[in-house]
């Protein structure tokens, strides 16, 4: 499944699991995102999966 919002394109970023020895292993941190309800800009509601930024932005209009 892609971590990719569909309002401003955030994806997961990389970097490394650090253990106490000082031993890097690659990891992912991915983007919190939601399947929110909202209103289209032709009208009608859809589904789409939101990073919770643009929901705190109010980027999006939530379908009533």
């Amino acid at each position: 499944m892609a971590q990719r919002c569909d309002v401003c394109g955030k994806g997961p970023q990389f970097g490394n699991n650090v253990s106490h020895a000082n031993n890097k292993t690659r990891r992912r941190f991915n983007v919190n995102l939601q399947p929110v309800r909202v209103k289209l800009p032709s009208g009608s509601n859809g589904r789409l999966k939101v990073c919770t930024r643009c929901i705190k932005s109010g980027k999006i209009i939530k379908a009533a």
